[in-house]
């Protein structure tokens, strides 16, 4: 029996699906944020609390282990040096590939075929494959890039909520539960932002769709604007020669009302989740 582990590691969130040789599912594992930014060993043990939660949901040996084919999509794994640092690691597993997050994405849900997948979540990232071709668009990291993510949405939403706050903008619902966190306080907004990772920012971004969904008038420009980067991101995809493209990423089902409905019309619906795509990449059938 051979089994597949798929991982899909995120900038919020590590999930994996454990599958046996008739693709049925028989363990799955989550635990936190896993961009390749906390470093190797952290990430390891990071994907290891993922995967042993699954490898004992299903009951299996160690020699069982052992004959576990691993696909893990990473978020970050572009940087320089990433890859060969995670090749020097060891894992039980008796084969280990490695792509992006965006990559399984991708793969997942055109079944691997071709297509292109645009992901909005904590980050932000378009990944292609067009005629044995495989690329990414934008998604270099937070703060210069990540357009129209929930990093970028909190940002926004910090920004505005400190100028209303001290007067050179008109307060909001907005900007009121924003700063309302910090007990309306500069300074403590200030040394929140010196320890903030994006996915910290990230955490305001339900606020943010949720008072423009309720006629905010700063929250309804914050959404807006960062619709428009969805839709250029959309644009680009289809430039660069994809017959195809989905959304996903935990804050794509909430974007989409906000985008045009021509470029709604250009969308698919994925054939499979970004665990499927892991899954393919580790070789499952």
């Amino acid at each position: 029996m051979t089994y597949y582990l798929g991982i899909d590691a995120g900038g919020s969130h590590c999930r994996c699906r454990l599958v046996d040789s008739d693709r049925q599912v028989i363990g799955q594992g989550e635990s936190g944020p896993a961009n390749a930014r906390i470093g190797v060993e952290a990430l390891k043990a990071t994907l290891m609390f993922a995967c042993n939660q699954a490898i004992a949901q299903a009951g299996l040996s160690e020699g069982d282990v052992a004959r576990i084919d691993a696909g893990f999509g990473i978020a970050g794994i572009g940087r320089p040096g990433i890859k060969e640092q995670l090749a020097q690691l060891d894992f039980p597993f008796r084969s280990v590939r490695y792509e992006t997050d965006a990559f399984i994405a991708n793969l997942g849900a055109h079944q691997g075929a071709d297509g292109a997948i645009l992901v909005i979540g904590t980050g932000s990232i378009a990944h292609v494959r067009v005629d044995g071709r495989s690329f990414s668009i934008g998604g270099y990291g937070f703060p210069i890039s990540d357009e129209g993510s929930g990093a970028a949405l909190g940002l926004s939403a910090m920004r505005h909520a400190l100028r209303a706050l001290d007067g050179r903008t008109k307060p909001t619902p907005l900007s009121a539960a924003v700063t309302g966190r910090f007990d309306h306080d500069t300074t403590l907004a200030v040394a929140w932002m010196d320890q903030a990772t994006p996915r910290d920012y990230a955490s305001f971004a339900p606020l943010v769709m949720d008072y423009a969904d309720a006629g905010d008038s700063i929250a309804r420009s914050i959404v807006e604007d960062a619709a428009l980067h969805v839709e250029r991101f959309i644009e680009a995809v289809f430039e660069r020669g994809a017959p195809r493209c989905a959304l996903a990423g935990g804050l794509s089902h909430r974007m989409r009302p906000w985008l045009r409905q021509k470029t709604v019309e250009r969308l698919v619906e994925p054939l499979g989740d970004p665990l499927d795509g892991a899954l393919l990449l580790a070789g499952s059938p």
